[in-house]
């Protein structure tokens, strides 16, 4: 989620412990997940010489997807630290 700006969003909460912040780790646990995953289905995908352009674009598109969610976790967390 971003601000009208562009800018992100990050979560602030009071406790770490509550609703809204456990829902948001686990959240970030399945986009550090798909950030595992992601990358080795985009390899096939372009180790495939056989794969047509809409292949490999839907394979790049949501690996900047994944890289983008996996950096957001990382800055988020490195801001918690």
């Amino acid at each position: 989620m971003t601000t009208p700006e562009g800018k992100p969003c990050y979560l602030s909460t009071d406790s770490a412990h509550s609703t809204l912040s456990l829902l948001a780790d686990e959240i970030e646990a399945a986009q550090l997940r798909c950030g595992e995953q992601v990358p080795a289905g985009a390899g096939a995908v372009l180790a495939d010489a056989k794969a047509g352009e809409h292949a490999v674009r839907f394979a790049l598109v949501r690996a900047v997807e994944s890289l983008a969610d996996v950096l957001r976790v990382a800055v988020s967390r490195g801001e918690r630290l």
